[in-house]
């Protein structure tokens, strides 16, 4: 078992007047990847971490020999229900069936906790025609539509470059598990019944939402949609160029700011001429236009153009690399990069928060734990459990 835990030294350390905002709330982390598939783990700790970031107590349950539903003992099954009653939340990303067959599914839970808020993430849902397949990121971006947007108008359907289906769901996660808390402390407010409940967030619906005005305009207007790389359907120029050492983008937006756009590159024959003149006609002329961007703007380097965009007015910014995100001078002065102490790899840096509060700051708390680590302190701290109760469930294989 892994813990993170927030403490009075950790919001005083971050000159906090208040504690993080979910302290003194509970979460059980069942999610992992099981043999047989299922969604991909960056959803579910994505959304544990979050919880975590905001100052929840999370105990993380670990697998250390591949798949441990196939050999769990009565004594873990146990176990379980006894940190599930001492919870608020519990995630869990088994396939639809699985926790239910072996008595931990929400409503053996429910019993045990009434108060608990049980989420579900899975590929499909818990019903439907396609609620017992693995769901994985890139093949619901594929499935949900979001490939088919994504890439080169003439090229081939590609994937985003992270594992971004994987990501929103975690995202969609952790609002749903902070507004089923919220429901149930005005639940107990107004009733004095205190009683949590069952989220279901899955991937492909995930995916669906997130086509956004793609999916609207299709639903009302029947439009079917394409690709168009980094360029923009109805504005042009909008979109990313290259330059002598790279790309940039640029988003002349209206067409004062082509108009500028025209002077920066010392264009006086695009700004003049007649199939240019407004938005409607560069979009009627789209690909003639570009090409002549291009051509100019591959004369001088990024930094030449950009800083002759910025004081223009113009929207524009570089493509910049994972090496360059990180040295940005706006992500270094939000913090987004944050050192941490490892017991066995000494200082690691990872990524910081995103999101800042005025006065309950969350923070990042310890490092990533060691697999077991905290297993002994959870058990007899929390649980009460003996030395020799711990004993026997790791001589029972329960624990490691």
């Amino acid at each position: 078992m892994a813990r993170t835990l927030q403490t009075a030294s950790a919001a005083s350390a971050a000159g906090s007047t208040r504690p993080p905002p979910l302290t003194g709330y509970r979460i059980l982390d069942l999610t992992r990847v099981l043999a047989g598939g299922i969604p991909n783990p960056h959803t579910h700790l994505g959304s544990s971490m979050i919880l975590g970031d905001y100052g929840a107590d999370v105990i993380k349950v670990e697998s250390f020999s591949g798949d441990d539903t196939r050999s769990w003992h009565p004594s873990g099954v146990h176990l379980l229900k006894d940190l599930a009653r001492a919870s608020d939340v519990l995630l869990e990303n088994y396939l639809p069936g699985k926790l239910d067959s072996l008595g931990l599914g929400y409503s053996a839970m429910h019993t045990a906790n009434p108060g608990l808020v049980y989420a579900s993430i899975t590929g499909y849902g818990p019903d439907g025609p396609s609620s017992r397949r693995a769901g994985y990121d890139v093949i619901i971006e594929g499935e949900a539509g979001l490939m088919h947007i994504t890439g080169e108008p003439r090229g081939a359907p590609v994937k985003v470059g992270v594992a971004i289906t994987d990501v929103a769901t975690g995202l969609f996660a952790h609002g749903a598990v902070v507004a089923a808390l919220l429901a149930r402390e005005r639940l107990k407010a107004t009733t004095g019944r205190w009683e949590g409940e069952k989220v279901d967030v899955s991937l492909i619906e995930t995916q669906v939402a997130a086509l956004a005005n793609v999916a609207h305009a299709y639903l009302i207007g029947g439009v079917e949609a394409k690709r168009w790389g980094t360029r923009h359907a109805s504005i042009v120029p909008y979109q990313s160029f290259p330059v002598k050492d790279g790309h940039i983008i640029i988003g002349a937006g209206n067409d004062r700011q082509y108009e500028k756009l025209c002077d920066i590159l010392k264009r006086p024959d695009l700004k003049s001429n007649p199939e240019y003149k407004t938005n409607a006609d560069r979009v009627a002329n789209r690909e003639k236009l570009v090409q002549e961007i291009e051509t100019t703007l591959l004369t001088q380097d990024r930094d030449h153009w950009l800083e002759q965009l910025s004081a223009a007015g113009i929207p524009s910014g570089p493509v910049n690399n994972i090496s360059q995100t990180f040295e940005h001078p706006q992500v270094k002065h939000r913090n987004m990069i944050r050192e941490v102490d490892h017991p066995t790899a000494g200082k690691i840096r990872t990524v910081g928060i995103p999101v800042k509060f005025s006065e309950s700051k969350p923070t990042i708390r310890l490092p990533p734990p060691l697999l077991g680590q905290h297993t002994d302190e959870v058990l007899s701290s929390l649980l009460g459990y003996s030395d020799a109760q711990i004993a026997e469930l790791r001589r029972e294989k329960a624990i490691l």
